[in-house]
């Protein structure tokens, strides 16, 4: 029986997934990696904790399955975005940790851009706005903080890439330095429109193009994984961001069908199709996926924290031992009390894009306790996710699906996906398969192997666990919404 490899490198995990020839999970493997912050607001990861962690799981996962290399048809990637490494080409060493997506050390630099006037410049070559998210910054910062690194680069001796091209690297030990278009459209240095790299924004951030990765379709050869790694040498043949991963995943390939995906962060795609819609309302154009050379955009709203304020109630405030406790904790608060948390750790992404805003919560009474806390951050994130399709269906003038598709760990969550269609008035279906992320770079893989069916037959595929219908009253939905708001706007003005 053939199988794909998917691996799946996440922001505090990576995962490795085996799916049989019927598209169905096989065999799972995981390990966790240390999160770095070496300042206020700095995040960063060993290079190395990515790479070993991906190896290990690979191997871990074959062995569980009971699985040979040559049993696996193919390999997919999707990776946690915009997270930047700068590399020597001949050794493969890592000039620095990478600097990760949520790493805020740019926001002053931006902020200069900003007041120069280019932002206009940047969204109409790369469909993003000026902030830290995004790796060209990063990588402006490495190239200007780590020492010798300018005049190395200028000498042709450095490799930059995301996640992907990093991994891709070390899986053809050193022989591809590649991408694929949907990492790239994050770099902030992709002209979403020529499918190049673009001369204005290097020029602009002092990027020579030399560093930059060959930028491929999602479903292409992207090399070889060598045999001395896993026994024999096993193609790869698909790579996706995780979020444009997810949308493939969830089988959102018909303009105006949406995808929102909970993991550490929360991130909504609609699908906009051959043409890129420019937001009014501060959101990226991005590319959705790309195949045979012909990109589809998408509209993207960004929330930096959403799972990961379910780790704060943990490791933080220490008020749980595990994810599962939230739910029963939220259903135990007391309706009396209005605990609204804005929870920008790392500042407020779409629509507000505030690098400075920290985390704030309003409505305290002497009797808020744990259940209120947990209350606050679930419904955090579905207060986020209306600002997110507000802004998108304001921006999109053709008809959007009445229907929000989920994914993600937090999507398990009965509590916080009945809350999520409540605040936005909407419906919210929820797969049966939740690795949605993992089976979008899956499918890309298995399709340019052979084993897997077109766009059409793998949405067939798609199969619904549980649809969530709204259920609290429009004046209640529009009051508890208005409160959300004069929250964030007092978070920001402090």
């Amino acid at each position: 029986m053939p199988y794909i490899l998917a691996i799946d490198q996440g922001t505090t995990s990576s995962r490795a997934i085996l799916f049989d020839e019927a598209m169905k999970v096989a065999a799972v493997a995981q390990e966790e990696f240390a999160q770095h912050y070496p300042d206020s607001g700095w995040v960063e990861h060993e290079a190395s904790d990515l790479w070993t962690t991906v190896a290990a799981t690979c191997r871990g996962v074959m062995e569980k399955a009971g699985v040979r290399a040559g049993d696996i048809a193919g390999i997919g990637i999707t990776n946690q975005r915009e997270t930047t490494l700068l590399w020597d080409r001949k050794t493969g060493k890592p000039l620095h940790n990478a600097i990760v997506w949520q790493d805020r050390r740019t926001s002053a630099f931006c902020a200069d851009l900003k007041k120069r006037g280019l932002e206009a410049a940047v969204t109409q070559a790369t469909g993003l706005l000026l902030d830290p998210y995004f790796s060209g910054t990063k990588l402006a910062w490495l190239l200007d903080n780590v020492e010798g690194a300018r005049a190395r680069a200028e000498a042709g001796e450095l490799a930059f890439g995301t996640v992907d091209t990093w991994l891709i690297w070390h899986l053809t030990g050193g022989a591809e330095h590649v991408t694929d278009a949907t990492n790239a459209a994050r770099t902030m240095l992709y002209d979403i429109r020529r499918g190049a790299w673009s001369d204005e924004m290097c020029e602009m951030l002092r990027i020579p193009q030399s560093l930059l990765p060959e930028v491929k379709d999602c479903a292409a050869d992207f090399g070889m994984a060598r045999a001395d790694l896993f026994g024999e040498e096993i193609p790869i043949l698909g790579v996706a961001g995780d979020q444009q991963a997810a949308t493939i995943g969830q089988a959102c390939f018909q303009p105006g069908m949406l995808k929102s995906t909970y993991g550490t962060g929360c991130f909504a795609l609609m699908n906009t199709g051959a043409e890129p819609v420019v937001s009014q309302n501060r959101l990226l154009t991005t590319i959705a996926y790309q195949m045979d050379g012909k990109p589809t955009y998408a509209l993207e709203g960004s929330i930096f924290i959403a799972g990961a304020v379910v780790q704060w109630l943990r490791d933080g405030l220490k008020i749980i031992r595990d994810a599962k406790e939230t739910q029963p904790l939220a259903e135990a608060a007391d309706d009396a009390q209005q605990v609204v948390l804005v929870p920008a750790f790392t500042g407020l992404g779409a629509p507000y894009w505030n690098a400075d805003c920290r985390g704030a919560i309003f409505g305290l009474t002497r009797n808020s306790g744990p259940e209120e806390f947990a209350r606050a951050a679930l419904e955090s994130v579905g207060y986020q996710t209306r600002d997110l399709l507000d802004a998108m269906r304001a921006d999109w003038k053709a008809e959007a699906e009445s229907v929000l598709r989920v994914d993600g760990g937090m999507s398990a969550s009965d509590y916080a996906m009945q809350f999520l269609a409540d605040i936005i008035g909407a419906g919210v279906d929820r797969p049966t398969v939740l690795e949605t992320t993992a089976m979008g770079a899956a499918w890309l893989a298995g399709q340019r192997a052979g084993l897997y069916p077109d766009m059409a037959g793998f949405s067939e595929t798609w199969d619904l666990d549980r649809s969530f219908v709204p259920a609290m009253e429009a004046e209640s939905r529009d009051a508890k919404y208005a409160g959300w708001k004069r929250a964030v706007e007092a978070a920001q003005a402090f």
